[in-house]
């Protein structure tokens, strides 16, 4: 399975942003998938992630309420709705399948990634 992230840019706090990723590989379909992002000198952190049927998403409590996860396994994509950005929201976005670990909220849980894409919120 290979995953594209688009979509990133340079947008104001309050702003909306929708982010894709786009998958290769028919096994997508059955994996969960989630977003992860990682700021300048951060760590990567958990964003959000959804079933593979796309019924039961999950989000960081730093996104709930903002952030929304859907897929569309007929298109084998995956999106991130980012509503009311804040400055905090900066950092590369990557997209990731397959959860293979016992916490599908750890960046080493994941077997695939995306390239990642460049989020900027200025305030």
């Amino acid at each position: 399975v290979q995953l594209q992230a688009s979509g990133g840019g340079l947008v104001q706090a309050g702003d909306s942003l929708r982010l894709s990723c786009a998958a290769s590989g028919r096994a997508f379909t059955s994996y969960t998938v989630a977003w992860f992002r990682q700021a300048p000198g951060k760590e990567r952190e958990f964003v959000g992630r959804v079933s593979w049927s796309g019924t039961t998403p999950y989000y960081a409590d730093s996104v709930k309420g903002r952030f929304i996860i859907s897929r569309d396994n007929t298109k084998r994509t995956m999106n991130l709705q980012m509503n009311s950005l804040r400055p905090e929201d900066t950092g590369v976005y990557y997209c990731a399948a397959q959860c293979i670990g016992s916490s599908c909220d750890s960046k080493h849980a994941y077997s695939y990634w995306g390239q990642g894409t460049q989020v900027t919120v200025s305030s």
